[in-house]
C-alpha cells in the first residue's frame, strides 16, 4: 500500500494506492490500473497529525511529514493531469491561499506562474464568508457583475460595504466569485481553454464566471495527489 499527500492550507488530499483483487479490478475498471485500485480521502489539514500513516511523496504548504519525499506542487499538478489534448493546454490550480498554472505546447512545456500574493486567502476567504452569512454554495447564483479586486481580504471590504447598502449577502459574494474568476482568467495569459484543479471545481458558481471568459474543463480535487503517484510510478 503506497500513500502520496497534498496538503493544502485548509483541505487535505490523501491517495492511497493498493493492488486491487481480482474482483475489484474487473468490477470497476474505471478505477485502477494495471491491477492497481486507488482510493481518495479528503481531511482538513489541521486533522493530519491525527493520522498514522506514511507517505511516500507529498507536496503542499502543510506537507511536514517525517521521511517523506517532498515535491513542488506545479510539477505535481503537471503530473496529475491526464489530458488528451495536442493543442496548447493550460492547467490551473486555484487553492485556498494561492494560484498556480502551468501550460504545455503538443505535449511540451511551455510556460507556468505561481501567485501566493493576488490570489492570496482567496479560497478561504469565500469559505469564511458562505460560513458567517450561511449560506450553502449551491445557493449561489452566477452574475456578471464582478468587484474589480485581486486579493482576498479587499475582496472582503467590498463584500462589507454593499451587504451594509442593503445587498444581499450571496449576491455580493457571487460578485466576488465573478471578479475572482476573472482574475485567473487574466493571471493564466487569457487561454481559450482552462482545465481547472482544486477545490473551485466544486464551486459551481465560479466554474460558471470563468465560462464567462474561456472554456472550462474540470479535472477534480486530486490531480497533484495523482501527479504524484504518477511521478513515483515514472521513478523519477
Amino acid at each position: 500500500m503506497l500513500n502520496f499527500l497534498d496538503a493544502g492550507t485548509t483541505w487535505s488530499k490523501i491517495l492511497t494506492v493498493k493492488k486491487c483483487v481480482e474482483k475489484d479490478c474487473t468490477q470497476n475498471p474505471s478505477k485502477n490500473l494495471s491491477g492497481i485500485k486507488k482510493e481518495y480521502k479528503i481531511i482538513r489539514t489541521k486533522d493530519l497529525k491525527t493520522l498514522n500513516m506514511d507517505f511516500e511523496i507529498t507536496t503542499g504548504h502543510s506537507a511536514n511529514t517525517k521521511g517523506a519525499r517532498f515535491e513542488n506542487e506545479a510539477v505535481a499538478l503537471s503530473f496529475g493531469a491526464d489530458i488528451k489534448d495536442k493543442g496548447t493546454v493550460t492547467l490551473l490550480d486555484l487553492g485556498s491561499r494561492d494560484a498556480k498554472w502551468v501550460k504545455f505546447k503538443s505535449g511540451k512545456f511551455l510556460d507556468m506562474d505561481w501567485n501566493t500574493n493576488c490570489a492570496s486567502a482567496t479560497g478561504a476567504t469565500i469559505e469564511m464568508l458562505l460560513k458567517f452569512y450561511e449560506i450553502n454554495p449551491s445557493d449561489l447564483i452566477l452574475t456578471k457583475e464582478k468587484y474589480p479586486v485581486t486579493c482576498g481580504i479587499f475582496g472582503l471590504e467590498k463584500i462589507m460595504e454593499d451587504v451594509s447598502k442593503g445587498i444581499k449577502p450571496a449576491v455580493a459574494i457571487s460578485k466576488f466569485i465573478t471578479g475572482v474568476a476573472y482574475n485567473a482568467y487574466n493571471f493564466t495569459k487569457n487561454p481559450d481553454k482552462i482545465y481547472l484543479s482544486g477545490g473551485f471545481c466544486e464551486n459551481k458558481c465560479f466554474v460558471e464566471a470563468l465560462r464567462l471568459y474561456c472554456e472550462v474543463i474540470p479535472i477534480g480535487r486530486y490531480v497533484l495527489a495523482d501527479g504524484l503517484y504518477n511521478i513515483y510510478s515514472s521513478g523519477k
